[in-house]
C-alpha cells in the first residue's frame, strides 16, 4: 500500500510539473486522447495523416449528432511551429468547451454548431522548443536546399556559447547598421542615418558560415513553413514557402479536409497574422482588381464587427500590426476558401510603462526587446535574457564578436502561468462568435385554397443570425453550396413557382419571401437551408 501511495504521489507531482509548461507532441496527443475517451458522445479524434517527421496530424471534431450537417467553425493551432501558444489555445479551447459541456449554454451551442479543432499543424517544427538545441523553427521535417547549392542542411545554427539556445551575435564593424540602445544597453537598435547617427555593430543569428559561401545559417534543418505554403499569393521559391503551394503533407491534409467540409462558415487560426484585434480596412481599388487583392466591403464590415467582439471579450489592446508574407492561412481562408477568416496571435508583450517610483524614463525609440525586458522585470520574470559574452569566431578574425540577447520564443509565447487565462478568453470568444452564425427560420406560413384542387402556399425565410449565410466573396464561388428552398412533393404538382430556389446568400437579419401554387391534396415538405447555416424542414397540409 505504501508503494502504491508513493507511486500515486509521484504521478500527481509529475502531472503538476508538466502542467506548468508547454506540452510537447507526446503530451498534446495524451491530452487529445483523454478528451475523446472522456467525452465519446461529443469528441472524436482522428488522424489526417503523418508528417515527414512521423507525427500524426490530429483533428478533434466536437459536436453532437451528425456533426457534418451543422454549421462549423474550423479552429487551427500550430500554424507556426515557434508559436507554441497557438497549439495551447486550440487544445485548451477543446478542453474548456468539453469540461463545460454539461451547462445549458454550451450544450445548446453544441447542438447547433460543430467545431473542427486542428490542434497542431506544425508538430515537427514545434518540437524544436523541447530539443537539446532550442531555436525558433517554423519549417517542417522536409529536407530542403535553401541556398540552392545542391547540398541539404549544411549550414544551420551553431551554439557558440554552449548554453543550448540560439540567440544573436553582435559584431563590431565600421559598416554596422546597429548601435547600443540608449534606453537599455542590453539591446541594439538601428542607427538613424538621417539624424547623423552611425552604427557600430552587425547583428546576426548565432552561428558559423559552415559552407563558406559568405552567408550564415541560411541552410539549416527545418524545411517548409505551413503558414507560407498556402495557395493565395504563394511566394514560390521564397524562404520556407516551398517550390509550389500545398506541397506539404500538413498543408494538403488540412486543405483536403476543409474543401470537403462544406459546413464550415469561418476559419479561426492562431498565429502571427492578426485581423481580430486590428481589423482589415476596405480598399476599393484592391477589391476591384482582376485577381482580388482586398476584402469586399460587406466582408470588411463583418471583420470589423467580429474584431469589436474579440476586443470586448479578450480586452486586447496595443496589438502589433501584422502583414502577410503570402501563402498564409488567413489570406487563403478568405480569398481562396471564400469563408469568413480570422486570425490572432492571442498574446503579445504589453507596452511597459515606466515605473516612476524607480525613476524609469519613457523609451525614446520603439524596441521590442527593450520593452520586453522592462515588462518582464515588472512581472518578476527572469532567466529569459542571455548576457552578452565574447567569443572567438573564425569567420570574423581580429574582430570583437559577442553572443547574447533575448532567449528564443519569449517575444511570442507568454510564461505558461498566463496561458490559462488567455485560453479562457479565447474560449469565450469562439463561443460568442458561434452565437453570431446564420440562424434560419421559416415563418408566416400561409395556405390559401383557390378551388379546382389548387392551394397557394407562402412563407418567409429569415436569417436571425449576426452573419450572412455566406461571405460576400462566397456568393461568387461556384464551389460553395448555395442556400436552397425546395418543395418536396409526392403526387402533387407545382403549377406556379419554382420547385427549387437557389439563393447566393441570405444576409444577417434579413427576410426572403416565397410562394407556390400547388395542385393536389395531402402533405408536402418544404426544405430550407445550406451547409453553412443548417437545414430546416416544415410539413404543409394542402
Amino acid at each position: 500500500m505504501r508503494r502504491t501511495l508513493f507511486t500515486t504521489v509521484l504521478l500527481c507531482l509529475a502531472a503538476a510539473v508538466s502542467a506548468q509548461e508547454y506540452s510537447n507532441f507526446a503530451g498534446q496527443t495524451s491530452r487529445l486522447e483523454a478528451l475523446s475517451k472522456s467525452y465519446p458522445d461529443l469528441a472524436r479524434l482522428s488522424s489526417l495523416g503523418k508528417t515527414n517527421g512521423g507525427k500524426e496530424i490530429w483533428l478533434l471534431t466536437i459536436g453532437t449528432g451528425k456533426t457534418e450537417t451543422k454549421p462549423a467553425i474550423a479552429v487551427v493551432g500550430g500554424t507556426e511551429g515557434s508559436h507554441l501558444l497557438g497549439t495551447e489555445m486550440a487544445i485548451g479551447f477543446a478542453e474548456n468547451l468539453l469540461k463545460g459541456s454539461a451547462t445549458d449554454s454550451i450544450k445548446n451551442r453544441l447542438s447547433k454548431t460543430t467545431y473542427y479543432v486542428f490542434p497542431n499543424m506544425s508538430p515537427d517544427a514545434m518540437e524544436q522548443y523541447f530539443a537539446k538545441l532550442k531555436y525558433e523553427r517554423n519549417g517542417n521535417a522536409t529536407e530542403t536546399d535553401d541556398d540552392r547549392d545542391g547540398k541539404l542542411n549544411e549550414d544551420g545554427f551553431d551554439d557558440l556559447d554552449g548554453n543550448g539556445k540560439i540567440t544573436m551575435m553582435r559584431i563590431e564593424s565600421p559598416i554596422g547598421e546597429y548601435k547600443i540602445n540608449p534606453d537599455d544597453a542590453r539591446t541594439l537598435v538601428k542607427a538613424d542615418a538621417s539624424k547623423g547617427e552611425k552604427g557600430k555593430y552587425m547583428l546576426l543569428t548565432e552561428g558559423f558560415d559552415n559552407d563558406k559561401d559568405g552567408n550564415l545559417n541560411e541552410d539549416g534543418e527545418g524545411g517548409i513553413a505551413l503558414n507560407r505554403n498556402f495557395t493565395y499569393r504563394h511566394n514560390t521559391f521564397g524562404a520556407g514557402a516551398g517550390d509550389f503551394p500545398a506541397s506539404e503533407k500538413e498543408t494538403r491534409a488540412l486543405l483536403d479536409f476543409l474543401y470537403d467540409a462544406f459546413n464550415v462558415y469561418a476559419v479561426v487560426s492562431f498565429g502571427s497574422n492578426n485581423n481580430l484585434s486590428v481589423p482589415v480596412s476596405y480598399n476599393p481599388v484592391a477589391a476591384r482588381e482582376r485577381i482580388l487583392a482586398g476584402y469586399l466591403e460587406p466582408d470588411a464590415k463583418v471583420n470589423g464587427m467580429v474584431s469589436e467582439l474579440y476586443n470586448k471579450v479578450t480586452g486586447a489592446k496595443d496589438a502589433p500590426r501584422s502583414s502577410s508574407p503570402g501563402g498564409d492561412i488567413l489570406s487563403w481562408g478568405y480569398f481562396h476558401y471564400a469563408r469568413y477568416s480570422f486570425s490572432t496571435p492571442g498574446w503579445w508583450v504589453p507596452k511597459a510603462k515606466p515605473d516612476t517610483a524607480k525613476k524609469e524614463k519613457a523609451f525614446t525609440s520603439e524596441d521590442a526587446a527593450a520593452n520586453y525586458l522592462r515588462w518582464a522585470q515588472q512581472q518578476g520574470i527572469s532567466n529569459t535574457f542571455t548576457e552578452w559574452k565574447e567569443v572567438k569566431h573564425p569567420d570574423y578574425p581580429n574582430t570583437k564578436v559577442e553572443v547574447g540577447g533575448l532567449d528564443p520564443f519569449v517575444l511570442i509565447n507568454p510564461p505558461y502561468k498566463m496561458v490559462g487565462d488567455i485560453v479562457k478568453k479565447h474560449t469565450d470568444f469562439l463561443l460568442k462568435l458561434a452565437n453570431q452564425q446564420a440562424d434560419l427560420e421559416i415563418v408566416n406560413l400561409k395556405t390559401e385554397k383557390l378551388g379546382n384542387g389548387l392551394t397557394r402556399v407562402s412563407l418567409d425565410v429569415i436569417n436571425k443570425g449576426g452573419l450572412s449565410t455566406h461571405s460576400k466573396l462566397g456568393e461568387r464561388s461556384y464551389f460553395l453550396k448555395k442556400l436552397k428552398v425546395a418543395v418536396n412533393t409526392d403526387k402533387q404538382q407545382i403549377v406556379g413557382g419554382k420547385k427549387i430556389n437557389l439563393l447566393n446568400s441570405l444576409e444577417a437579419s434579413s427576410t426572403q419571401s416565397f410562394s407556390w401554387l400547388i395542385k393536389g391534396t395531402g402533405k408536402v415538405s418544404i426544405e430550407v437551408g445550406c451547409p453553412t447555416a443548417g437545414v430546416k424542414n416544415i410539413d404543409v397540409t394542402l
